[in-house]
């Protein structure tokens, strides 16, 4: 959104006014208004879903697989019994996300949601125990507008 200010000057709407942020969400879930488009962070697309039905369907508009855990990880959180093993889990994905490409990407998306709307998913149904909490803490640290 442009401001138009006194004498011409123009203004992008800034994040601190509530007006630009990165939503958290459950892909498949219906879309919520102005939540931009939807970044994929999963390991793999969707099961049985033509490529052309993913954002139709309200799974993603671009797959964005580098912010999932590898899947050695995936694995082991899909087997996270306990806070023992989830708290192991967040160690290692958050070590995983601490690599130069992945930090950048991360940097990348805080400094895009100072200007644009737009969210970030993941298939699973409890945010707790799903790496899109922990997607949601590391983008927090680096100052993004998280919803």
């Amino acid at each position: 959104m442009v401001i138009m200010a006194p004498l011409g000057v123009r203004h992008v709407a800034h994040w601190r006014w509530g007006l630009m942020s990165i939503s958290i969400v459950q892909l498949g879930a219906p879309r919520k208004p102005g939540e931009g488009p939807r970044l994929g962070t999963v390991r793999r697309p969707p099961r049985g879903v033509p490529k052309s039905d993913f954002a139709r369907l309200d799974y993603y508009d671009v797959w964005f697989p580098n912010l999932s855990p590898s899947a050695e990880l995936l694995r082991e959180a899909q087997g996270a019994a306990d806070k023992r093993v989830w708290a192991a889990f967040t160690v290692k994905f958050r070590r995983e996300m601490s690599a130069p490409d992945r930090s950048r990407e991360l940097d990348l998306l805080a400094a895009l949601s100072h200007h644009t709307n737009l969210s970030l998913g993941c298939y699973c149904r409890d945010e707790s125990r799903c790496h899109r909490s922990l997607l949601r803490a590391l983008l927090a640290e680096r100052d993004a507008d998280v919803v």
